[in-house]
């Protein structure tokens, strides 16, 4: 049972969503969500999926053989998923760059393509440093690609996950290191870059050191960071302890106006910001990177489907590239739920009248604002449990729940594969009784009826009006 402060603030944002619903009047919508079918590539960790100018997606990901870099290409982040994949660079025979080819990231900078990745020494596998590719070709799948060596750091260390973005007009690069005289595995870094891609100047900042007790699990570990800029801060997540299910995202946040060189600028999140979840069998979830599908900000990351390994988490091939949207509150920040469930991705249902999403709520289903956890206003569109042309919806933290009309109340219970259940738990979808860019859901078993909201809460009801056709009207976001 929730605390009775978490109570008192439900209540609040309750009774706003009933003054907002009566009020009545449509509130702006984003557009629908794009709904994919994870996982999108199997066997591939530490995935990057970059959105370029010309129309495609392309992907790049670690190999469980660490020994060569892929490149997919496609006009859809799901079309990644059955996309040629392509060898576009090898490991050396010895020498650098000959062992633990990790981490690949493909960026397009001043017209040319380049693929930061990192790689160890085969008189020495753990010697990892950060090298660049560079490719002038318009297409980098089948292009010729360029070394153009290795970026050097103040420090001649263990170094990988280079990434690179652009905040201000100035270029940066953020990795990964080990810095002598501190006992971590390795730290998270930040500076600008020089006269060229594989160059770094000026100072070098450590933005973060594993310390919390999330962060320390197995390994001492910050790793893998990645940038997202979205409503004036800069947020950049994370990877820490080891690559097992301890495996997790930690978030920094920083003011878009502030100095991104001073580690005072930033925030640290005191908890992971996505982790492994039971509930979803997923584990393990981490080092991940931001694209966008036109309308929504999208989390790029691995994880497995099973928590427990046998030997050394390295050697488990079994990571999957996996893809969700991110939803923000309304302060701003991202909000990255938790790993969702295998198959198709999840939705929210917010009303057209209101600022309100469906949520759950002691199971009553009803409206509310800033849900949290935000799983809990997410639900799996499926093929209905009565049949065909029907739909129902699962409930994303609670696998196996469903929302289901109970004496004309909406509640989120478990399924006892009855045949009542099935039906209660089946609809129509239709166009929106209020715009047919939106969805209404009539009941399977009482035609003519909807799921409507009515004071914040949900019921299935007949409608008469345009206020109840407002009511019943519901974008899937």
């Amino acid at each position: 049972m929730k605390g009775q402060s978490m109570r008192t603030a439900r209540l609040l944002a309750l009774l706003l969503a009933v003054i907002t619903c009566v009020a009545g009047t449509p509130v702006a919508s984003a557009a629908p969500a794009v709904r994919y079918t994870n996982p999108i590539a199997e066997r591939r960790a530490d995935p990057h999926i970059f959105r370029h100018t010309d129309g495609f997606y392309y992907l790049t990901a670690t190999v469980p053989e660490y020994d060569r870099i892929v490149l997919r290409r496609a006009a859809t982040i799901q079309g990644l998923a059955t996309a040629q994949e392509t060898v576009i660079w090898r490991k050396h025979t010895s020498g650098e760059m000959a062992a633990h080819i990790w981490a690949p990231e493909i960026h397009f900078i001043n017209g040319k393509w380049y693929v930061y990745f990192a790689a160890g020494r085969s008189d020495d596998v753990w010697r990892i440093r950060m090298y660049v590719l560079e490719s002038s070709s318009a297409n980098p799948v089948t292009g010729s690609w360029t070394e153009r060596g290795r970026i050097t750091t103040p420090w001649d260390t263990f170094s990988l996950d280079a990434s690179t973005f652009v905040h201000n007009g100035v270029r940066y690069l953020t990795w990964a290191q080990q810095e002598p005289g501190i006992a971590t595995n390795s730290n998270v870094y930040l500076a600008r870059m020089g006269a060229n891609p594989w160059t770094i100047t000026g100072t070098v900042t450590r933005l973060t050191v594993p310390t919390l007790a999330w962060e320390t699990r197995g390994f001492k570990v910050a790793e893998g960071p990645a940038v997202l800029q979205r409503n004036g801060k800069v947020f950049l997540t994370y990877s820490a302890s080891a690559t097992d299910a301890n495996y997790c995202l930690g978030m920094l946040t920083a003011s878009a106006a502030a100095d991104l060189l001073n580690p005072a600028s930033w925030t640290k999140s005191p908890d992971p910001v996505f982790a492994s979840n039971t509930a979803t069998g997923q584990y393990g979830p981490g080092h991940n990177s931001f694209t966008t599908d036109g309308a929504s900000d999208v989390l790029v990351y691995h994880d497995r489907n099973y928590r427990d390994i046998s030997g050394d988490p390295l050697n488990d091939p079994n990571r999957r590239t996996r893809v969700q949207k991110v939803y923000y509150r309304s302060d701003g920040t991202p909000d990255f739920g938790i790993p969702v469930p295998d198959g198709p991705t999840p939705v929210r249902l917010k009303a057209y009248n209101a600022t309100s999403f469906v949520r759950h709520w002691e199971y009553r289903a009803r409206l509310d604002t800033d849900v949290s956890p935000l799983a809990d206003s997410q639900f799996k569109v499926i093929t209905g449990l009565a049949g065909s042309g029907t739909v129902s919806l699962e409930s994303t933290n609670f696998p196996g729940y469903y929302l289901r009309h109970r004496n004309n109340e909406l509640w989120v219970e478990r399924t006892d594969s009855s045949t009542l259940f099935r039906n209660d738990a089946s609809f129509t979808q239709r166009a929106g009784l209020a715009a047919s860019s939106a969805v209404s859901f009539e009941s399977l078993n009482f035609p003519g009826t909807y799921v409507r909201n009515n004071g914040g809460l949900l019921f299935l009801q007949a409608v008469t009006d345009a206020q109840g056709r407002a009511d019943a009207t519901f974008t899937l976001e």
